[in-house]
Order: C-alpha cells, then sequence, then structure tokens
C-alpha cells in the first residue's frame, strides 16, 4: 500500500471528495485508508462542507457495461471462474468505497459526530476489502480492470442523493443486506474448489458487512424518530420508490438479525 503523510487543513467533507476524484482504484483505497486514519487519530479537526461528485472517478479498465450484458461465468470452471468471482467482488467494493465517502460527504454535516465515525469506519473496512480482492487476484496471475463489468452500482447513488434517509434505506439496508444473503453460498463453493485462502477472506468480509447494515439501520431509525416517521412503512415505500429490481428471498435471517435488521422490514418480500 502506498504510504500517506497525515493531510493538513481541510475538513472531512474535502478529504472524502478527495477520494472519490481519485481514478486508480489501489490509490483510491490507499488515500481512503489514510483519511480514516488522520480521523480517529484525531488529525482532522472538523467535518465541513463539500460538494461531491455526481460520479466517481474511474479508471479506463474495466470496460462497464450494462448489467445484462456482461459475460456469465460459472464459479465451478477452475481458476477463471475464481478470477471471475473475485473480480466481481472487488468491483462491488470499489463502489461500497465511493459510495461510503459520498455519504461522508453528502451527508455527515447534518448528523451528530457519531454518524462520521461509523461511515468512516465503513469506507476505511470497504477499501481493505478492496485490497484484500485485489491481493487474491494477483495471486491468480489476474488484476481488477482484466474483465468488464456492470455499471449500474452507482444508480444507487445518484437516485438517492437528495436525501440521506432514501440513502440509507438503500444502500446499507437493501445492497449490503443482500451481501449478506448472497456471501454464505459463495464461501462454500470456494470451500469446494479448495480455495480456503479465498474462503477466509469472504469470511471476513461477510462478518464486517454485518456492521454495516447495522449502522444503516441505526442511523435510519434515528432520522425516521427525527421525522416523527414510523420505521418499517417509511423503508418500503422508499424502496418502492427507489430501488430498481425486487428484494429477493431466501434471506439471511441470522445476519440480519446480528444487525438488527428484523424481518417485519423485509417479509413479506416487497412486490
Amino acid at each position: 500500500m502506498t504510504a500517506h503523510a497525515p493531510l493538513d487543513g481541510p475538513g472531512l467533507a474535502t478529504r472524502a471528495c478527495a477520494v472519490l476524484t481519485t481514478a486508480d482504484p489501489l490509490a483510491k483505497a490507499a488515500l481512503g485508508r489514510a483519511v480514516a486514519a488522520d480521523w480517529f487519530a484525531d488529525r482532522i479537526d472538523s467535518i465541513g462542507a463539500a460538494v461531491p461528485p455526481d460520479r466517481p472517478a474511474r479508471p479506463e479498465r474495466p470496460q462497464l457495461m450494462a448489467p445484462r450484458n456482461v459475460p456469465k461465468r460459472k464459479l465451478g470452471r477452475g481458476v477463471a471462474g475464481r478470477v471471475a468471482l473475485y473480480h466481481a467482488l472487488a468491483h462491488i467494493e470499489l463502489n461500497a468505497i465511493d459510495l461510503a465517502w459520498d455519504i461522508v460527504a453528502r451527508f455527515a454535516g447534518l448528523f451528530p459526530r457519531a454518524f462520521a465515525e461509523d461511515w468512516v469506519k465503513v469506507a476505511d473496512d470497504e477499501a481493505r476489502h478492496f485490497q484484500m480482492l485485489s491481493a487474491r487476484l494477483g495471486a491468480l496471475d489476474a488484476a481488477y480492470g482484466d474483465l468488464p463489468a456492470h455499471d449500474g452500482l452507482w444508480e444507487a447513488s445518484m437516485e438517492t442523493a437528495h436525501d440521506p434517509l432514501a440513502r440509507l434505506a438503500i444502500v446499507p439496508m437493501v445492497l449490503e443486506a443482500r451481501g449478506l444473503d448472497v456471501t454464505p453460498a459463495m464461501i462454500v463453493r470456494l470451500e469446494r474448489a479448495e480455495d480456503e485462502e479465498g474462503a477466509a477472506l469472504l469470511r471476513v468480509i461477510y462478518e464486517e458487512e454485518i456492521a454495516h447494515v447495522a449502522a444503516g439501520r441505526r442511523w435510519f431509525e434515528h432520522l425516521c424518530a427525527e421525522r416523527g416517521l414510523e420505521p418499517v412503512e417509511t423503508w418500503r415505500g422508499l424502496v418502492a420508490r427507489h430501488f430498481r429490481g425486487a428484494l429477493k428471498p431466501p434471506f439471511n435471517r441470522p445476519a440480519r438479525d446480528l444487525a438488527g435488521f428484523p424481518p417485519s422490514y423485509y417479509e413479506p418480500p416487497l412486490t
């Protein structure tokens, strides 16, 4: 990882925008982790204010395309299948880095300081996940950017840029919660492929994503209380309005329960 000296001057929101406008993925992850380290070491005095870009900077590769056009690859097809899996997960984590820093830049000034604490921690986790997946790709003689990827993940940010309640409803409570549902099966498939290192990596990501969903649910309910809104029906209405697609069972109820995200929110599935 590239070393960074402590950053002087700008508030947290401005530094979040610096991460968002860094195109190189590994440099983005390293800068994000440096900003997080400075924040938790009290080397950043304020949150401040900044205007994040509509879209984060991206490298020339991978080629981005509509989700329906991304080639389907099965995990069972040897090394190529595992490379495809790690590449897809790295792409998700790269977007997750930007989603977390966008929440910080766009909304942290509207909340108690603990909000920034939570989302800087999320951003740091996502950057570390990307670094881990990049290293795993490297061990398989591959790299992020080698395969095409879909361009639908940032839609959640653009769709919810106007309202932190909508952002919290969609990003942690739909997208990250979906990760809790599907990751255990990925771990099992990697174990069957005798890729224990990759399975261990996904276990780390899985455990830490529970805390991310919990942070999203906690701040969503905090904001509902401030606005005098009933959380479950409000969440369902926001999902129906802003999420393109359906919530797909089976749901990982044990992991969701650990995040304090009860089935009264998501069962029966929304249509």
